[in-house]
């Protein structure tokens, strides 16, 4: 990997302001880690060894593969043009076509919101285990409780973020221990079964496909799902301008984050795999838990972790939330999307409407998928996230290529030049009906659907009332308050 040539900085350059450089190595370090970690590791396990079988490890290690080069990318893109738009800028300076670029920030919006919704869902799955409900409820009830805490929980979030939420690196490491403490909880346990010999690890190199399908199109379909579980370092990137250093730390950071994820994934899935049978790993919907329980050591971690993975994964909604309001009110602000969505609150300087319109629509993702696009609704949920990244992720390599020619006066990182053809190629492979299924096109395209509408509407507004084009002006501005 090499450095584009430096040239001095012009008088432009010496005058603007820059950000204070408070990030040092280890807090990004910390940063990108408890990005990446969440409800990923915690819901799918299950659900990626139900695609495979016990070799559930092999899609996670391809989609780490696939992550890394796309993430190679995005060091690029970010140390070039450290502004906080991330994909959508890239998008619009290698192509500037207005409609391609909202396109691109609300299928970004989007998987914020079913990300959340994700893990909206887990986390209630884990409140009626932890407090035993799951086991003095009917099916019917269980079902109802657990959907309402889930709402009730996104709704919550709604309301802190309303009364404004001041996110620090220091926080994000508290909950980047959470995380750790929960899947170190899942690894001792296991290790520990281990040595007791309740583990079977026959089970790890078993391949098993549903509906005979083959093993190619069933590994290329869980890495799909598995990737989720990587998703994460594109929002790191924004943190770019207030690292100390970016150019010299932020690459290193990046891929040692990364890989750390990959490896501590790779160990659970291993695990989970050699002490629960798959039939009931796949059926389980706080897959991790049961393994904790079917380790049997006859301590109280099964009582504790529950709780541990509320709290790990409640992060991931709050700040997938806050990403999907401040997109919308940049977009509304721009005049890309109806006017309404760029209302904030006087006292709270929060974007009130983006936040509720946002919540509305995690709301009802909830619901759909509870009640109107049967049981798979982790895995669909998931799947649609990782779906709509890397239909981004496809354009973010080619505008890697495109911008090549676009030569700055500042030293930057620079991707192997063979990395992003590969990076575009297997992202698309991956969004294709090989990888996906027919469930996570319907909330994509649902999703994207109403991003159309919406911009529709504005551009016939926009047109017949105020004689303007609708179009982005300042991209680089989009979820700037």
């Amino acid at each position: 990997m090499t450095q584009a040539p430096s040239t001095p900085p012009g008088p432009a350059d010496t005058a603007q302001p820059e950000l204070k450089k408070a990030i040092t190595p280890k807090l990004l370090l910390l940063f990108i880690v408890g990005d990446i970690l969440g409800t990923g590791v915690y819901s799918l396990t299950g659900k990626v060894a139900g695609e495979v079988g016990g070799a559930g490890w092999l899609p996670i290690i391809i989609a780490f593969a696939v992550a890394m080069v796309t993430a190679l990318s995005y060091l690029e893109m970010v140390t070039k043009y450290p502004q906080a738009a991330g994909a959508a800028l890239y998008v619009h300076k290698a192509f500037g076509i207005h409609f391609l670029t909202f396109m691109v920030t609300f299928a970004v919006l989007s998987s914020g919101i079913t990300s959340a919704a994700t893990s909206s869902v887990f986390l209630a799955e884990n409140v009626m285990k932890a407090f035993h409900l799951d086991e003095t409820m009917s099916e019917g009830s269980l079902n109802l409780t657990a959907t309402a805490v889930a709402v009730v929980f996104i709704c919550l979030v709604a309301c802190v973020n309303l009364y404004g939420v001041s996110e620090s690196v220091k926080l994000n490491v508290a909950l980047t221990l959470i995380e750790l403490t929960g899947l170190a909880m899942v690894l001792l346990v296991g290790f520990i079964a281990i040595g007791e010999g309740k583990a079977d690890f026959s089970r790890v190199v078993l391949f098993e496909t549903q509906n005979d399908k083959s093993l190619f199109l069933a590994v290329i379909g869980a890495t799909a799902l598995a990737f989720f579980s990587m998703v994460g370092f594109e929002d790191s990137v924004n943190m770019a301008e207030e690292v100390v250093d970016p150019v010299k730390n932020f690459p290193k950071m990046l891929i040692t984050g990364l890989s750390i994820t990959g490896v501590v994934y790779v160990l659970v899935s291993v695990t989970a795999v050699a002490i629960v049978p798959i039939g009931e790993l796949t059926s389980a919907t706080t897959p991790l838990l049961t393994v904790v329980e079917k380790a049997d050591l006859g301590i109280p971690i099964d009582t504790i972790f529950p709780i541990v993975s509320i709290f790990a994964v409640a992060n991931t909604v709050l700040i997938n939330m806050m990403m999907a309001s401040r997109l919308l009110y940049g977009m509304a602000k721009q005049g890309i999307v109806p006017a309404f969505l760029r209302y904030v609150l006087p006292s709270r300087k929060s974007p009130w409407t983006a936040i509720i319109f946002s919540t509305v629509l995690g709301v009802l993702l909830i619901l759909a998928v509870r009640f109107a696009l049967g049981e798979e609704t982790i895995g669909a949920l998931g799947g649609t996230t990782a779906m709509l990244l890397l239909a981004v992720f496809c354009l973010v390599n080619v505008a890697v290529l495109v911008l090549r020619k676009d030569k700055v006066a500042t030293n930057h990182f620079v991707t192997p030049t063979i990395l992003p053809y590969i990076g575009a190629f297997t992202s698309f492979i991956l969004v294709t009906p090989i990888a996906q299924t027919g469930r996570n096109y319907a909330i994509g395209g649902a999703l994207l659907g109403l991003g159309l509408l919406l911009y529709l509407i504005t551009y016939l507004y926009n047109g017949a009332v105020k004689a303007r084009r609708t179009r982005f002006h300042h991209p680089d501005e989009i979820g700037k308050e």
